[in-house]
């Protein structure tokens, strides 16, 4: 089968790339890797600009009211850039409130989300990304069917990723309550998948990143007078990454068309292990200098490892796939 994006899908792909681009995210990525979010909330509000945030808050909230297909093409540009800060935390968000029987928390939250006003997270683990700066936080404590609206975290709480950029803070136990019963349940799995799906378009345009950067670097480096890259060893390695890559993107796009829980986890688990894939192949080709933090390179790297298990790792993303399931986070 074959995926191939409409015109006014790929117009909106180029005008986010035109736009990240101009932006210079990697001097964003370090100031928010360091707490410091000034440049980044600048960003934030470009990319709600775009449209981003509101593209699948029904428009009875603010929002577009666009596919997950759209939201796929955004994310896949935002993974390119390698952008920081909560953006599939925020699209979960929005998400869950969505599926809630109560229509209150949407109409008093998805607005200000939509629009870029706020930004939000939430927990599907112990952890919440960016919950220092993040307007909205979202928890469902363990064993329980409630919403709560959390206090902020403490900035001194914050527990170190793998990807610098992705600074992790244990929610605060108590806070408002939003939602309670079955309804909360239901719209959490709802904000699962979209979670996923975003996890996975991100994970792929950190691999396409990788892969292009990769490229440019064995054609320009040489060894014994030639280009690396004219060497058949290191066509095959990054043969072998473009291949998982588009593989994953036709994974990617068909899950983006059905949104059943398990062909997410499938575009989940594919789209990682090809970016991680990527990323080793980047490592090894750049040599000595792709392990050095001062390389932009670093700044892809570590994310594709990161994304690898937020949100579900393999493991789990494997067992719903063969399973056929949904499951709550």
């Amino acid at each position: 089968m074959r995926f191939v994006l409409d015109a006014g899908q790929r117009a909106f792909a180029d005008s986010l790339d035109a736009m990240l681009t101009a932006a210079g995210t990697p001097s964003v990525v370090r100031d928010w890797s360091r707490g410091e979010h000034a440049s980044g909330r600048t960003l934030w509000s470009r990319i709600a600009d775009a449209g981003v945030f509101a593209l699948t808050v029904p428009e009875e909230y603010g929002g577009l009211g666009a596919g997950p297909v759209e939201l796929v093409v955004a994310f896949v540009e935002l993974g390119r850039h390698a952008v920081p800060g909560p953006l599939v935390e925020t699209v979960a968000a929005a998400a869950l409130l969505t599926g809630l029987d109560d229509p209150g928390p949407a109409k008093r939250l998805l607005p200000v989300l939509a629009s870029g006003a706020s930004t939000a997270t939430l927990a599907p683990g112990p952890y919440a990304l960016d919950a220092d700066m993040a307007d909205v936080r979202l928890t469902t404590p363990p064993g329980t069917n409630d919403l709560y609206l959390a206090p902020p975290a403490g900035a001194a709480e914050v527990r170190r990723s793998l990807d610098p950029a992705r600074r992790l803070f244990p929610l605060p136990p108590g806070g408002e309550l939003l939602a309670s019963g079955p309804q909360v349940a239901v719209a959490a799995g709802h904000a699962l998948a979209r979670g996923r799906l975003a996890t996975a378009a991100q994970a792929l345009g950190v691999g396409l990143a990788l892969l292009d950067r990769t490229v440019r670097y064995v054609g320009q480096r040489s060894q014994f007078g030639v280009p690396v890259g004219s060497f058949q060893a290191v066509k095959h390695r990054l043969a072998d990454a473009k291949i998982a890559l588009e593989f994953a993107r036709a994974v990617l796009f068909g899950a983006a068309l059905t949104t059943t829980a398990a062909d997410v986890a499938a575009a989940k688990v594919t789209a990682c292990e090809a970016a991680y894939t990527t990323a080793r192949a980047a490592l090894q080709l750049h040599g000595a200098i792709g392990y050095t933090a001062e390389y932009d390179l670093s700044l892809w790297l570590t994310k594709a490892r990161a994304l690898r298990t937020a949100w579900g790792g393999p493991r789990e993303c494997r067992a719903l796939v063969l399973s056929g399931r949904d499951r709550r986070w």
